[in-house]
């Protein structure tokens, strides 16, 4: 059977018991208009959207149980919002109406474990925050995950998140969220497991909840691990062409260099930051690659820098040189943070759809090579950046009407048919976007698998509906 959400009465009934359970927090429950269109809508992408119902801004675990509960007893879909940064409509309102959960109260840390070197905070920190907060207590540890500046420890690991840091350190899917306490769909509150860096008791439930984009759980409380704040060096080199850019990358990544990051800045990229005119410096406006090493001391970071000039000369890589300061290294970082910016900037008036595709490191040349033929032929302007250290790329394509919004449709949908075919898939969740290609990826048997774990756990389908695996029929499969 369909899952069975209230009417509009039972919506109205819910509100006003909501109003009740927070009365002593009048800021606590929002109907206003703006608040619920931003909430459930987004101008950083093109998927579809409705508004919710209600938004309520909890401070504790223990208002996310009441909500939970009165969700429940009103059949009313309940969808977390953490930083607002996701790109594939995770937070996206439901068709029929709902509760979107905002977090951002939730924002605390609770406890730093020097010695452990980890972290306990809700879901609404933000990771710069955290790592700001570690440097002025002058705590030699940081969080290395680095998605959007503004994005949140809960949303982050509801996505399974990247960032340009994923060459050393990994991405979310690794051993970075320790633990997790979550509120299940009966109003239950579970802890996934202890602080204790290794576990070997049964399923690791930290995962379930990793990627799952609150479709089966509300996190209320992380423990985050930390690493050791070492120096770094940054370096830029410039290529002619794109395809021996990715080239050098993949032979640099297979030489045992300590590096932190890869990052591709293609042409056209390098000529709208020249225009944008952030960075003071003008640069050759050739397929770059910006790289960040790490190492204990000046020795070893120049030693790094010398293995890596050899091997991107002998593909053409040319203008190798280092940051002379900490000031030009951080300006340079800068430049790249400042990549969609700037693209957005060569067509006033124009938005963004940043695509986020992510193959083997071996596969990377093809893909890329492929791609940019692809653009060109499409006639979009499209500046291409990416954590390439790890195979992932973005193009981020600039769009100013219907007609192009349609070819961009098509050019998105033959980069991840293209990198599925290469042994890949994307970055930025699943959310509304990309549930399409989820059996494509992972086959049908997993897919039904995921839909299994979200009837069991939420056989009322009120977390978060219509994302990720969606679940419209709620009867288990049954065999042919």
């Amino acid at each position: 059977m369909k899952p069975r959400y209230g009417s509009q009465e039972d919506y109205a009934q819910a509100i006003n018991e909501l109003k009740k359970a927070f009365a002593g927090d009048e800021d606590a429950v929002s109907t206003n208009s703006d608040d619920l269109y931003s909430h459930g809508f987004s101008v950083n992408d093109y998927h579809p959207g409705a508004s919710h119902t209600v938004i309520i801004y909890p401070t504790s675990t223990e208002d996310v149980v009441k909500v939970v509960k009165i969700s429940t007893k009103y059949r009313m879909p309940i969808i977390a919002y953490s930083g607002g940064t996701s790109l594939e409509g995770q937070f996206r309102g439901y068709q029929s109406g709902g509760i979107c959960l905002d977090m951002s109260r939730m924002n605390n840390i609770i406890e730093i474990h020097e010695a452990d070197s980890d972290l306990v905070c809700q879901p609404g920190a933000c990771w710069s925050d955290i790592n700001d907060a570690l440097r002025e207590k002058k705590i030699p540890l940081f969080f290395p995950l680095d998605p959007a500046p503004t994005a949140t420890i809960g949303g982050m690991l509801s996505t399974g998140c990247s960032g340009t840091n994923a060459v050393r350190y990994g991405t979310g899917k690794a051993e970075w969220f320790l633990n997790a306490t979550v509120v299940l769909p009966s109003g239950e509150v579970i802890k996934t497991r202890r602080r204790a860096r290794k576990s070997s008791a049964g399923f690791d439930t930290t995962k379930l909840f990793i990627g799952a984009e609150g479709t089966l759980g509300i996190v209320t409380e992380v423990t985050i691990r930390l690493t050791p704040l070492l120096p770094t060096a940054v370096a830029i080199v410039h290529f002619s062409d794109v395809r021996k850019a990715t080239e050098a990358v993949r032979e640099v990544t297979l030489s045992g260099v300590t590096i932190q990051c890869v990052e591709l800045l293609d042409d056209l990229c390098m000529h709208a930051l020249n225009q944008y005119g952030q960075s003071a410096e003008k640069w050759p406006e050739k397929d770059t690659l910006l790289f960040k090493f790490q190492g204990h001391n000046k020795a070893s970071l120049a030693e790094s820098g010398r293995v890596v000039e050899k091997i991107v000369a002998r593909h053409g890589g040319f203008g190798f040189k280092f940051a002379k300061d900490d000031q030009e290294a951080e300006d340079l970082w800068e430049t790249r943070k400042n990549a969609l910016y700037a693209g957005l900037a060569l067509i006033s008036g124009s938005r963004a759809w940043s695509t986020d595709v992510c193959v083997p490191v071996s596969k990377l040349p093809e893909l890329v090579y492929e791609t940019k033929k692809d653009l060109a032929s499409s006639g979009l302007v499209a500046p291409m950046a990416g954590h390439v250290g790890d195979g992932n790329f973005h193009a981020a394509l600039l769009i100013s009407n219907e007609k192009e919004l349609e070819i961009a449709r098509d050019i998105v949908s033959r980069m991840v048919h293209r990198a599925i075919a290469l042994d890949g898939t994307w970055e930025h969740g699943v959310g509304i976007g990309k549930k399409d290609y989820l059996v494509e990826e992972l086959g049908s048997g997993t897919v039904e698998l995921m839909k299994l774990l979200k009837r069991t756990i939420d056989p009322l389908n009120l977390f978060n509906p219509g994302k990720v695996c969606i679940v419209l029929d709620l009867e288990p499969r049954r065999p042919r």
